[in-house]
């Protein structure tokens, strides 16, 4: 686990780097997108499927941007879009193209349903992240502020 904790780091600040992230952000948006992939192992290791391991990754990798965007000032976006890189279908995305072109629709369209519904279990846990009211991670941040933390 330790192994794909750092893989998934490098893939994260590679795409961070990429979309032309500020320096000083690059760690965040490794550690974002590291953890959403420790949950989807987590969730995994627990026998559930890729849908539910999808959802709660990038509810949590979601949540842990909205975190960081609060604690350093700086748009939810910056950490969400290199963070959610490691949990993206592309091999289902890639086989449904290449049975597309290939001739056959029965795997194609099979690629692509699964590709979908994994598509939008991470849309939803995004959404369902983004539901959460602002003012309880500025609440986080003053209750950093008066514990001296």
């Amino acid at each position: 686990m330790v192994a794909q904790f750092i893989a998934s780091m490098l893939a994260t600040v590679s795409f961070a780097i990429l979309y032309s992230t500020p320096k000083r952000h690059l760690l965040y948006c490794s550690i974002t997108g590291a953890l959403g992939w420790i949950v989807y192992l987590i969730f995994k290791d627990f026998g559930a499927n890729t849908i539910l391991c999808n959802f709660a990754s990038a509810f949590s990798l979601s949540i842990i941007a909205r975190i960081f965007a609060v604690f350093n000032q700086a748009p939810v976006t910056l950490y969400l879009f290199p963070g959610i890189i490691p949990i993206v279908p592309g091999a289902g995305i890639y086989y449904t193209a290449y049975y597309f072109f290939m001739n056959n629709m029965y795997q194609s369209g099979r690629f692509a349903q699964d590709t979908a519904k994994t598509v939008l279990a991470i849309c939803f846990g995004i959404i369902f992240a983004m539901a959460i009211p602002q003012k309880l991670f500025k609440v986080m941040k003053k209750g950093e502020k008066k514990n001296g933390i």
